[in-house]
Formats: structure tokens, sequence, C-alpha cells
């Protein structure tokens, strides 16, 4: 059975622009978060999934200096693109993980991961969250991803590939992962500027390892500076907007 980590990734970020390869500790964010899935243990591949647009270059680019696997895809239909990932590697399952997410916790994934079996078909941190924003992970069988790339048709679904997963618990198995502590009001995400200069301020003062959510934590609880640096952000602002495009579809063929 083979298992991969799909990272979405693109250039054409609306609120910060090129954010996948800014520096961080030396190095382009997107290589934290290849090495941080990597550092899970639970995955054959992990491969970069970026558009065919000319501005997502760089990212291949990258990947091949990186020697990861980077696939191609449909800009906007972010599912199409894992669809067709996932077919062109002969995965049977496949975890979601986004390219933006440079805190992300290897022990976190690998729990997510290993939550999948064979009577569950999507299992998630992100639904009732108690993690920080940043540490999300989703993983899923191919059986599951196929269902859901037949049957999604609004703007939202496509573009975020699980919304009709979690839309239509009828149909799906679903599991969550949670930890006992909610740290669901921490943002440890890449959207904004702000974003970006918390991130390069943990690693900063943690260094270049790979350091997990109980050292980010103490780090914050030590600098409560570090993690003022980008409060208040919406961050929900990308799904919100793909919703309008719900309605404003479902209003044109009204």
């Amino acid at each position: 059975m083979k298992t991969i980590a799909i990272i979405q990734a693109r250039m054409s970020s609306r609120r910060l622009p090129g954010k996948i390869l800014e520096d961080v500790a030396g190095v382009p964010l997107l290589a934290h978060v290849i090495r941080r899935a990597q550092a899970s243990g639970v995955f054959d591949e992990v491969i970069a999934a970026t558009s065919t647009e000319k501005t997502d270059d760089p990212v291949q680019a990258f990947c091949k200096i990186q020697n990861i696997p980077c696939f191609r895809g449909n800009l906007d239909d972010v599912l199409d693109r894992y669809y067709q990932t996932a077919t062109s590697h002969g995965a049977d399952r496949i975890a979601r993980l986004t390219g933006d997410c440079p805190l992300l916790d290897p022990a976190v994934i690998r729990t997510v991961v290993e939550a999948l079996d064979a009577k569950t078909d999507y299992v998630s941190n992100v639904l009732h969250r108690t993690y920080p924003k940043g540490l999300d992970a989703e993983a899923f069988s191919m059986q599951t991803l196929a269902k859901v790339w037949e049957q999604a048709k609004l703007p939202s679904e496509r573009e975020h590939v699980t919304p009709f997963i979690y839309k239509n618990p009828s149909l799906f198995r679903i599991r969550e992962v949670t930890q006992k502590t909610n740290h669901s009001a921490l943002r440890w995400t890449v959207d904004e500027p702000r974003d970006l200069a918390f991130v390069r301020a943990v690693y900063g003062e943690l260094g270049n390892g790979l350091f997990g959510q109980e050292e980010v934590l103490a780090l914050l609880a030590a600098h409560p500076e570090i993690q003022m640096l980008n409060e208040g952000i919406d961050p929900d602002e990308g799904y919100k907007r793909s919703l309008q495009q719900d309605a404003t579809q479902s209003n044109r063929h009204a």
C-alpha cells in the first residue's frame, strides 16, 4: 500500500505572492514543509503539486534542485490537481498538506496518517480544531479522493479539496484527531507578511532543527512578543472567498 503526501504549493498567493519560496532560516519556506513531511516517517513519497501557470515555474525549478517530485496541474481546481497527482503516482492513501505551513509537526502528521485505517475514509485534525492553525493535516484513501473528484461541483469544494467530505458525513466514514489542550487560537501558518515575520522569529530562536509543537509553545510562553507578531488575522479568509464564489455560481444557475 503506497502512502504519499501531496503538498499544494503555488506562487500566486493573493495576500503574499511568492511566500512559499521566501527565505526562512536560510532556506525557502517550502523546504521546511517538505523536510517536516519526510520526517514523519509515514510516506513512501512526498510530492509538491503546483500549477501549470508560468508563475509556478520557480516551484518546479526548486523541486528539481531538491530532487522532489513535482506535479503540475490546474491552478484553481486544486481537487483535480490532487486527483491527477495521486493517480500518476499510484497512491493508495494520500495526506493533504499545504506549502505555507513551515512549522508542521512530524509527530502530528504521523498521528493523523496512522489513524487512517480500513474502516475510515477521511482523517483530519482541522474539523474541530485543537491544534494551532498551521499544523493542519488530512488523510484519505484513493477511493475517497476519486469519489470527491467525481461528485464535488462548487468552487469551494474544488479549490479547497476536502469540504465535500465533511459537508457530506453520510457518504464518508470520518475520524477526527484532537488533543487535550486546545491551542486552536494560535496561528502558525503564513498568509501575510506578519505571519512570515512570526515564523522567521520562531526559527531564529529555535534554530533549523525538527522542533515540534511543544517546543514552539514553550518558546511563545517565554517570549509572548513573538506570538503578538501575527495576532488578529482572519484564519478563514480564503475559504470565505470561495463560499462567495459558490453563491455567485448558484445565482447564475437559479
